[in-house]
């Protein structure tokens, strides 16, 4: 039993891999580079999720755990304690500002669509919306962005429309690379905490819809259906979370969790890839 449930993990571990190692390719990380981050993964989850009554793994049971040697584990951790903060990610900031555009009442017409707004100013201004949803981040600086990847549009008498609900950075840039990043944690995460479920512990909802004899035919008019209906669910989504978001500063009584939903089409089996796919 146990050698079947190893074969399992390992094909299981080569499906999730196969579409890793594509983006790495593709964005020219070569395999000794990614077998070094695995290392030091492995090395890290190890110390963060495996210790004994909440406190960090030790040496000796990190590298019996990973199968790295016990003194490379202390070098690893050293390496991780100097590292470099992360690069920051926009993609929460940016579409938390989007979303606000096409709700808060203060940025709303009467016919209930997102304003034309002012690039600065008091009141309703692209200014205000940006220091009211993305504190962090300077004005301009956001604006640029945004108008970078085609959700806001130049207007004249310096004023700016939306044109997007949602933050979507061009393929391959160092902001789509980080938001590609997350989506593929957030899968994983959820994927992981199903694994460990029960005894109290409630799953989190994780569904696919997916049919394997489709007439290739079909494939534009299913990603139209998609992009109509998954994108009016999203909204509704969008609009649950917006409801029952906390507003600045946080009472010291609430306790924040970030919520969310992913949705994504799907395309052909990976382990099962033909030209008929």
């Amino acid at each position: 039993m146990e050698q079947l449930d190893r074969k399992a993990v390992a094909q299981s571990a080569r499906a999730l891999l196969r579409p890793l190692a594509s983006l790495l390719l593709r964005c020219g990380l070569t395999w000794r580079e990614f077998a070094e981050l695995s290392r030091m993964v492995f090395v890290e989850v190890a110390t963060r999720e495996y210790g004994i009554r909440g406190r960090p793994t030790n040496l000796s049971r990190v590298a019996i755990l990973t199968g790295i040697g016990r003194r490379e584990v202390g070098m690893i951790r050293q390496a991780l304690e100097a590292s470099e903060p992360p690069l920051p990610n926009q993609t929460t900031d940016a579409t938390r500002l989007l979303s606000g555009w096409h709700q808060d009442a203060e940025f709303l017409g009467a016919d209930g669509l997102p304003l034309e707004l002012p690039v600065e100013g008091a009141g309703a201004s692209f200014e205000s919306l940006a220091r009211r949803y993305a504190p962090d981040v300077a004005p301009s600086t956001m604006l640029k962005e945004l108008q970078r990847v085609g959700a806001v549009g130049p207007l004249a008498n310096a004023r700016v429309r939306v044109l997007r609900r949602f933050y979507q950075p061009a393929a391959l840039d160092p902001q789509w690379i980080l938001n590609a990043g997350s989506v593929f944690a957030d899968l994983g995460v959820n994927i992981n905490h199903n694994l460990a479920a029960g005894e109290g512990r409630p799953s989190r909802f994780l569904g696919r819809a997916t049919e394997a004899r489709v007439d290739a035919a079909s494939v534009a008019a299913f990603q139209a259906f998609l992009e109509d209906e998954g994108q009016q669910f999203l909204e509704r989504v969008d609009g649950w979370l917006a409801r029952h978001r906390l507003e600045e500063p946080v009472p010291q009584e609430k306790t924040t969790v970030r919520l969310g939903v992913g949705l994504f089409m799907i395309k052909g089996d990976p382990d099962k890839e033909s030209g008929h796919a």
